[in-house]
């Protein structure tokens, strides 16, 4: 695959100063001939008020949809062991969250290689995890899942490779994490998903660290990795940044 890549972010935001700083989910769609990745909101503004939660030990901030800070909204699904896993197996842990297919020829296999450095950092950490939910779950069985992840080096027991209903897992994507998934014919793979990571802290939160202005960047570039440091537009890799904020939350 060409290094050249165009890719979208959740992170660009328009900024409206009115009584506070609010957040409007807008998609900025960019679709080479090689990756597609686009990212979408479709609903309530989203407001970004930085304040901290008392006794916070991190400066990492709370992401807040109409005053209220953004929790993960409950799920159930299978693994790749078969087992039922849901939101309440990661109370209590720092997770990073992501939507993929194990079919997916252009970002997914950038994006799960770079969850490998991830979880490589924390690898004897009890209380971190990884929730990687399959976009395709009618190809993607527990079984088709668990050998895409014993050949992609995923080695880590709170790695959970999920597959479930269609219409939940897009629901999920779309309403409770605003990652645009969607069937699309004409896209490589015949998907457009996010290339984007989420970070939860053990209470369920999604929390971000800022930008240089100060606001939230709210979701983590999955996409460039930390050998290539920027891709060909310019942008940093978010890698490091990630597991930084790991540790962050894992200490609070």
């Amino acid at each position: 695959m060409s290094k050249k890549t165009n890719y979208s972010y959740v992170g660009v935001s328009f900024i409206v100063l009115l009584f506070g700083i609010y957040f409007v989910p807008k998609i900025i769609d960019r679709v080479s001939n090689e990756d597609v990745a686009r990212d979408e909101s479709r609903s309530e503004d989203i407001n970004l008020n930085p304040k901290k939660k008392p006794g916070s030990l991190s400066d990492l901030h709370f992401i807040e949809i109409n005053g209220n800070r953004k929790k993960v909204p409950e799920f159930s699904f299978t693994d790749q062991n078969g087992e039922t896993v849901s939101n309440k197996d990661y109370e209590g842990k720092v997770y990073v969250i992501e939507f993929f297919f194990t079919a997916c020829p252009t970002i997914c296999p950038r994006m799960n290689a770079n969850m490998v450095e991830i979880q490589n950092r924390f690898p004897n950490e009890k209380n971190f995890g990884i929730a990687s939910f399959s976009i395709t779950p009618q190809t993607d069985t527990p079984e088709v899942l668990k050998a895409y992840a014993e050949k992609n080096g995923a080695t880590h027991p709170n790695w959970h490779f999920l597959t479930g209903d269609r219409n939940e897992i897009y629901k999920l994507a779309n309403e409770g994490f605003y990652l645009y998934t969607a069937k699309d014919e004409s896209a490589d793979g015949g998907f457009e998903h996010s290339g984007n990571f989420a970070l939860i802290d053990k209470n369920g939160f999604i929390r971000s660290r800022s930008d240089s202005q100060g606001s939230p960047i709210i979701y983590y570039n999955g996409i460039i990795s930390e050998a290539e440091k920027t891709d060909d537009e310019g942008m940093e890799q978010q890698i490091t940044m990630l597991k930084e904020d790991i540790a962050k939350l894992l200490k609070e």
